[in-house]
């Protein structure tokens, strides 16, 4: 076999034609998994049976099942559904990008509502108890006690699920979206190199990745600066 590391220089530019799909795709479901993830977490801490069985239920259903299967479901399977093509819904699942945005968001949201309810318990209960002995209602200690105290326990578990999320992204080459991997594989198709192509990619997802996770370590030592060790 005849490694070409030409190809893999001459490869880069060309994969990054679609790193501005990859970056649509990563943040908007990034940031909508989050507002997600927040509610569902909301809806599990509440105590009430009516709010956190469902809860429980959606998220057992997306940790629990391939996300390359959600995907298939929500492309090939809603616009079966009678109701979606007739729904305002349609105007987005009609297109692919819509479909990943909708299961990469649906996705994630389970993982992160976990992430930060395991947050919110990680904050010692007499912190609350000792708020409320000062007279202050339930939601301010929420917010001005447990959630800064709960982002930063979730911040170094919430670095790794962007990161994860960021490399699910390129399963939504299998619905015809040319992102990085959709870019790559026509790439093989035409060279017939898939060794060189596809270290290309993973070249540039290794950059992506170490390049995350050093904001986030910034974040995180930012957030912890006035932190007593």
């Amino acid at each position: 076999m005849n490694f070409d590391f030409a190809l893999i220089m001459t490869s880069i530019p060309q994969l990054l034609e679609g790193i501005g799909l990859t970056f649509q795709l990563w943040f908007l479901s990034a940031i909508l998994g989050l507002l997600l993830a927040i509610a569902l977490m909301l809806m599990r801490i509440s105590g009430k049976w009516f709010l956190y069985v469902p809860a429980m239920v959606y998220i057992y259903i997306f940790r629990g099942t391939p996300i390359l299967v959600q995907i298939f479901i929500i492309y090939y399977g809603l616009p079966q559904v009678e109701f979606i093509r007739e729904s305002f819904m349609w105007s987005i699942l009609r297109e692919p990008f819509g479909c990943g945005i909708l299961a990469l968001t649906l996705n994630t949201g389970a993982y992160v509502s976990e992430i930060l309810r395991g947050g919110v318990l990680g904050v010692p209960k007499g912190l609350g108890e000792a708020a409320a002995a000062l007279g202050i209602s339930k939601v301010q200690r929420f917010i001005y006690i447990t959630a800064p105290l709960a982002i930063r326990l979730s911040l170094p578990a919430y670095s790794n699920d962007v990161i994860s999320l960021m490399k699910s992204t390129a399963l939504v080459s299998t619905i015809t979206l040319l992102d990085m991997m959709g870019i790559a594989r026509i790439i093989v198709s035409e060279t017939y190199a898939p060794y060189e192509i596809f270290i290309s990619l993973m070249i540039i997802y290794l950059i992506l990745t170490w390049t995350t996770q050093k904001i986030f370590a910034l974040l995180e030592r930012r957030m912890n600066r006035h932190t007593i060790q």
